[in-house]
């Protein structure tokens, strides 16, 4: 059980400061973007009328998340946020895939990643709702239907965050201790491959549409 909690560091100093950063979530992360720059550049490579596999996976994701973008946020908006989208999608699913590999963990499993595209979502969203409505207009909402409602307004968005983080991080968390647990009881014969692939390939794949779409969902809210 030691394993879960191990992590590997690289300590920086700065300016006689410590700077603590966990090694294994960069490795795994780069890992991550070098295998979507691979997979982009596969796809895009030999463009034709007749694709060929690589660029048929990849246009399926982007016509996939295309629509489901342009229905949350109309066809202008679609245009401008739909790559984001679809780039935000794919890294969270290879990230939850990486852990089906021996060896290779989820950045996923740590806070610090679905945290800060928690926060990228946050702000993302109220910059476009202050583009759409305005800095006034997007102000006033925060006082409906009373102005003493202000506060649990805020309150109400930063939990947002919260929400969105939490629920990816506890997901593969949760997932990572189960396949744990278990593997230490049936001395990984049997049963954790099959947890591993379900928790990778199921699980995995199920938030990060959840999340994908949550986004899509708080811009849509800010702008309409």
């Amino acid at each position: 059980m030691e394993d879960l909690g191990r992590i590997h560091q690289l300590i920086v100093h700065v300016m006689g400061r410590d700077l603590t950063f966990n090694l294994e979530v960069i490795v795994m992360t780069w890992i991550v973007i070098t295998a979507l720059i691979c997979f982009g550049f596969l796809a895009t490579r030999k463009k034709s009328i007749l694709p060929g596999p690589i660029q048929v996976v990849g246009e399926l994701f982007v016509n996939f998340l295309y629509g489901l973008t342009e229905d949350a946020l109309g066809e202008e908006l679609s245009k401008k946020y739909s790559p984001l989208i679809c780039a935000l999608f794919m890294f969270l699913l290879l990230s939850n895939w990486l852990g089906i590999i021996p060896h290779l963990e989820e950045p996923t499993k740590d806070l610090n990643t679905p945290l800060s595209f928690g926060i990228m979502g946050f702000v993302i969203a109220h910059h476009a709702g202050i583009k759409a409505k305005g800095i006034k207009k997007y102000l006033k909402a925060y006082c409906e239907p009373m102005f003493f409602m202000a506060p649990l307004n805020i309150i109400g968005e930063l939990a947002k965050v919260v929400s969105i983080s939490f629920r990816l991080f506890g997901n593969i968390m949760g997932g990572a201790i189960i396949i744990l647990v278990v593997s230490y009881l049936t001395y990984s014969i049997i049963t954790p491959p099959f947890l591993n692939a379900f928790f990778g390939a199921f699980v995995g794949t199920i938030q990060a549409f959840v999340f994908t779409m949550l986004t899509v969902v708080y811009i849509a809210v800010q702008v309409n």
